[in-house]
């Protein structure tokens, strides 16, 4: 025997095909079943929740607009906190919970709360049961008022459609340019980096400037622009560090077989970007023997002896490498910023 609940309508008995009621529970009828009036009210209940939803919703793109992100506000145990956060938080959480809680309330007060049994049936169905099939669902649809309340359908439809909208507004929140970068173009944002002639270039982690004889053949270094920890403390993210990650290897000078510029290494040490140009994972895997510079998140990989171009993967574009030299005080400096832009394709890149 297996239990159907079914739901909708007034009317309290089962319609024939294949359901009865079950005879070892007694059915009480609810206020809603028997008196118009707590019907009504049951149904204006539940479309005032809809409705409400829908007013929290434009609540949310009202404080997405007006509240300033700097904005801060005290909230007790959890201290000074961004009002905007806040305010985006309850105002959408409101706006789910109450379409959630009306549906709840449409069930309990206005659906038919009459417990039925159906027999159970060979799997292979006949094409009588088909048809029955077709009349269920229609039963279930007239059951469950969807037809007959219009208000509730309504205001259930206008929720649903207007839901989606915080969602589509938060999509903004995927390019949020800090102070610097206002007024530049994302393709030009992000084609640029902190490297620039004479940086000096410094072993990520301690930020100790590099010397040639640091790194012995067959080493690697990562390393970082000498500003970099200026340039965070300032922005207070780590966008810059993204962009500008570098790794120091060296090979015999007679190993390298191709560069993406003339005289690009300084006594066989190569500088390459840190970030995969497939999909902008961190790579440091390097094996001494082949030259290979291998992408730990999906297995590309590219020989940096020759000019960081792919050899296997998904990655469709060589490794950016970065063009260095040594000052006057016998350290490693870049010599410009990268000549192609660092990191994965984007929509503007080719």
């Amino acid at each position: 025997m297996t239990d159907i609940t079914p739901h909708g309508g007034h009317d309290q008995q089962p319609a024939k095909l294949g359901y009865s009621p079950r005879a070892d529970i007694e059915h009480r009828l609810r206020l809603a079943d028997t008196d118009p009036k707590a019907a009504r009210r049951a149904e204006r209940q539940v479309t005032s929740m809809f409705l409400l939803s829908m007013v929290f919703v434009v609540l949310f793109v009202v404080a997405y607009i007006g509240i300033d992100p700097s904005t801060e506000v005290y909230i007790p145990v959890f201290g000074l906190t961004s009002a905007l956060n806040i305010a985006l938080g309850l105002t959408l959480g409101l706006a789910i919970f109450l379409i959630g809680a009306g549906a709840i309330q449409w069930a309990k007060k206005l659906m038919p709360d009459v417990e039925v049994v159906q027999q159970r049936h060979d799997q292979l169905s006949p094409d009588s049961d088909t048809q029955e099939a077709a009349a269920n669902y229609e039963r279930g649809k007239e059951e469950s008022g969807f037809a007959r309340f219009r208000m509730l359908r309504r205001t259930l439809i206008g929720a649903l459609i207007v839901f989606p909208i915080p969602l589509v507004i938060m999509l903004k929140d995927l390019w949020v340019p800090t102070p610097e970068e206002e007024g530049k173009s994302p393709a030009d944002i992000l084609s640029t980096t902190l490297w620039t002639a004479d940086m000096r270039i410094v072993s990520d982690g301690t930020y100790k400037p590099v010397r040639p004889e640091d790194l012995p053949v067959g080493g690697l270094i990562s390393a970082v622009p000498a500003d970099l920890q200026e340039v965070e403390e300032l922005q207070g993210n780590l966008n810059a560090r993204g962009k500008a990650a570098i790794i120091l290897v060296r090979m015999e000078p007679d190993e390298i077989r191709a560069q993406q510029g003339d005289g690009w290494d300084y006594q066989g040490i190569l500088a390459y970007s840190k970030i995969c140009t497939h999909v902008g994972c961190p790579i440091a895997l390097y094996e001494q023997r082949t030259h290979h510079l291998l992408c730990p998140c999906h297995q590309s990989t590219f020989d940096l002896a020759d000019a960081g171009n792919v050899v296997f993967g998904p990655a469709a574009r060589r490794m950016p490498q970065l063009q260095i030299g040594v000052d006057a005080e016998g350290y490693l400096v870049a010599k410009s910023d990268f000549a192609e832009p660092v990191g994965p394709s984007f929509w503007e890149r080719g």
